[in-house]
């Protein structure tokens, strides 16, 4: 009866997983989420000092209550000045992977993005930013490692009986969409002291071939994103940078703030290397500390969900754990940004 109980408790959780991503379809989310910035807005590509970006994201969540929750993200821009040099043009890419649980639900996203910069300000520290970003998505399952309770054949688990569902297919494919806007600009008069702050809208498309029960009723419901970032000098030496998301999908909203202080190591103007610490926290779910250097062009993070959900006790207080890489530089070429642009420094 143990071994029953167990497969009916995880048979529950998977086949609840399958519903929620087929009439929710809530979102992949990373607690490193300002290493993701075009999965915020797509307005967001290019906001950083530099003509390329790439950044990498890992993250693996609940590996002592199931089937560990994997998910990657990957992102690259490429931001040059149009015209006079006083507008950019950001191109880019996200590709996101994420698998998780018992059977192996596989979600692949390849979203390519393009942002246009309008500068408000001959001194160019001030823009105006509109992104759009939309790919395809591909979801899939492995149908033979489900098992329900439709398989108790009275005295125990019997996987050779049928597991009674009946998915019309077991992988779907979608395009998606979003659009952004945001505004970012430098306080004062020290170059360094920048705020951004944006709204999304992603899934504006709301795809009906989300279910794997090809239910066509079902839409992908869109989600609003508020995003906030601000970076101020405590020294020469040392700075603070906030970062803020507000997202709401659905009856499904989250919110995660969070405050890193970063000291440079060596020659303040050109350091070679750069701490951070700091922590966000994703209200009523988790806390969450950070630890990144940067060294040189390259910066490298970590952080870990600490629950502090109503599930911390089932989990132990554990959540996820992420680790992140990422690069950004100047071409060094005569359409580099390096002298046409202020800010931002995020």
């Amino acid at each position: 009866m143990k071994f029953f109980l167990h497969h009916k408790i995880y048979s529950t959780v998977i086949l609840l997983l399958v519903c929620a991503v087929s009439a929710k379809a809530q979102d992949i989310h990373f607690s490193q989420f300002f290493q993701t910035p075009l999965l915020r807005n797509p307005s967001l590509a290019g906001i950083f000092k530099g003509d390329i970006r790439a950044q990498m994201v890992y993250r693996s969540q609940w590996n002592n209550v199931t089937d560990a929750y994997r998910t990657g993200s990957f992102n690259i821009e490429y931001k040059k000045p149009i015209g006079r040099g006083y507008d950019f043009i950001t191109i880019g890419g996200q590709v996101l992977y994420d698998k998780a649980g018992t059977i192996a639900l596989t979600s692949t996203h390849i979203l390519p993005v393009l942002n246009y910069q309008k500068s408000l300000s001959t001194e160019r520290n001030m823009y105006l930013s509109l992104g759009f970003m939309g790919g395809l998505v591909q979801r899939r399952i492995d149908e033979s490692k489900i098992t329900t309770n439709s398989q108790y054949n009275g005295h125990a688990f019997d996987p050779t009986i049928n597991n009674g569902e009946n998915f019309s297919k077991t992988a779907y494919s979608y395009l998606d969409a979003s659009v952004g806007m945001s505004f970012n600009t430098q306080l004062g008069a020290n170059e360094n002291n920048n705020i951004y702050a944006g709204l999304a809208y992603h899934h504006f498309n709301k795809s009906n071939k989300t279910s794997f029960y090809g239910n066509i009723d079902l839409e992908m419901i869109p989600k609003w994103v508020g995003s906030l970032g601000i970076r101020m000098n405590v020294s020469v030496e040392s700075y603070c940078t906030l970062y803020g998301d507000f997202s709401k999908q659905g009856n499904y909203q989250e919110t995660i703030a969070g405050l890193i202080y970063s000291y440079r190591l060596g020659d303040p103007e050109d350091p070679r290397y750069v701490l951070h610490v700091g922590s966000m926290l994703r209200l009523k779910d988790a806390l969450i500390p950070v630890v990144k250097i940067d060294i040189s062009k390259i910066a490298v993070s970590v952080s870990y969900d600490a629950n502090i959900s109503q599930l911390r006790n089932a989990s132990y207080g554990r959540g996820g754990f992420e680790f992140s890489l990422s690069y950004q530089n100047f071409n060094k070429k005569d359409n580099s940004s390096s002298n046409a642009v202020r800010c931002p420094s995020f």
